[in-house]
């Protein structure tokens, strides 16, 4: 797409590396410009491409992944979010997926509120701590 014109911005070197590892991309464009981009895998090496916090996504038991969306800040609260989230759901239900994780800062409403609309299930909450090479995940169920 960007050989054909399409302006990716600065994310074009890093999109390469995640088609690569068979991350698929959902890109909306608006006059030729990036206006959303936002990611969908069904494999580790594509989470791991987009994704790297270490929760578990059980992919032979067909869950995928989403994940890593951006919008550009002149199309935002325009429902980009929603739809492309929508759209990546819909994606993985075609291709035989029946759910998808993801995780999702607290601190990031917008993404928080556009994932609600779908009605997701929030099963856990997660600590993460990373020093130099050191890291610790631990989720909390949900009572």
């Amino acid at each position: 797409m960007a050989a054909a014109g399409l302006d990716f911005g600065s994310h074009l070197l890093s999109a390469r590396r995640k088609l690569d590892k068979g991350a698929v991309a959902f890109c909306f464009f608006i006059n030729d410009e990036l206006a959303h981009i936002a990611w969908l895998a069904m494999s580790q090496g594509a989470k791991n491409s987009f994704a790297p916090l270490p929760y578990q996504v059980n992919f032979s038991g067909k869950q995928g992944c989403t994940g890593n969306a951006w919008t550009h800040p002149r199309y935002r609260g325009r429902g980009l979010m929603v739809y492309a989230y929508f759209k990546r759901l819909q994606f993985l239900w075609e291709n035989g997926f029946k759910s998808s994780r993801n995780a999702v800062n607290a601190a990031n409403l917008v993404s928080r509120k556009a994932q609600i609309r779908l009605g997701p299930r929030m099963y856990a909450r997660a600590r993460y701590l990373k020093i130099l090479w050191w890291d610790s995940w631990r989720e909390t169920p949900l009572s």
